[in-house]
């Protein structure tokens, strides 16, 4: 289990610094998505509240309706 966490740490990490997707929610949070290859491709969507210091992660998950692209 902790190297699962490690991962999703880790993706989280990459999602931010170098997604594939943003936009701009109509709440105001910040929408990453990028596709993981190791994942067979699955996207991870992951929803951050910009309007607080540190910005807070809201929610991150494998987002089955979006895909590569």
């Amino acid at each position: 289990m902790l190297e699962e966490r490690n991962n999703a740490e880790e993706w989280l990490r990459h999602v931010l610094r170098h997604p594939d997707k943003t936009k701009l929610g109509e709440d105001g949070n910040r929408h990453f998505y990028k596709a993981f290859h190791e994942r067979c491709g699955k996207v991870l969507h992951v929803v951050i509240n910009p309007n607080v210091q540190p910005n807070r992660v809201i929610t991150l998950f494998f987002n089955r309706r979006a895909s590569e692209g």
